[in-house]
């Protein structure tokens, strides 16, 4: 073996975290929030508005259609990356099926006349599915090879160690 030093490629981590990682856990409970979330709207939670005064029947109807459509990005970009894991796709044409995919963006603040008054139930489907939207992106952001500059408090070990890394070694 040559002991000279030569220059090295580095190595992209960010496609084998999305293929090897918990991509399959995610994919499950994504798409058992949304099948979850589609019925608690459509049986329990129709019922539910029907109780609400106006102004919260309003919200109500503004953070269901807030939540159905982030959920319905979220599916969009879970069938895409699942296609590639199968290998019914490649990795570069779901990218580019997934760059027409906007994501909603989440409001900065939620709250205001009415909140209050929204069912439990409801307003819990509103964080999972604002979890489900961040580690989403994470996971679109690793397959970019882009890491995250400063982990969100729910990021496990690796996105730590990757910043770190990344912060050791500089970005490439």
């Amino acid at each position: 073996m040559d002991n000279k030093s030569s220059k090295t490629t580095p190595i992209a981590i960010g496609p084998h975290l999305v293929a090897f990682g918990d991509f399959t856990r995610l994919y499950d409970q994504g798409m058992g929030l949304i099948e979850e979330v589609a019925a608690y709207l459509d049986g329990e939670g129709r019922t539910k508005s029907r109780e609400l005064s106006r102004e919260t029947s309003f919200l109500y109807a503004t953070e269901s259609m807030r939540l159905t459509t982030r959920l319905m990005q979220l599916a969009s970009w879970l069938l895409l990356q699942r296609a590639v894991h199968e290998k019914e796709i490649s990795a570069e044409s779901a990218r580019d099926e997934k760059s027409k995919v906007k994501f909603s963006a989440t409001p900065s603040q939620r709250g205001g006349p009415g909140w209050d008054e929204l069912p439990q139930r409801f307003l819990e489907y509103i964080e999972k599915g604002d979890n489900l939207f961040d580690r989403v992106v994470r996971f679109d952001n690793y397959d970019r090879q882009e890491i995250p500059t400063i982990p969100s408090k729910d990021d496990n070990d690796i996105v730590d160690q990757l910043t770190r890394l990344r912060d050791a070694f500089g970005s490439q």
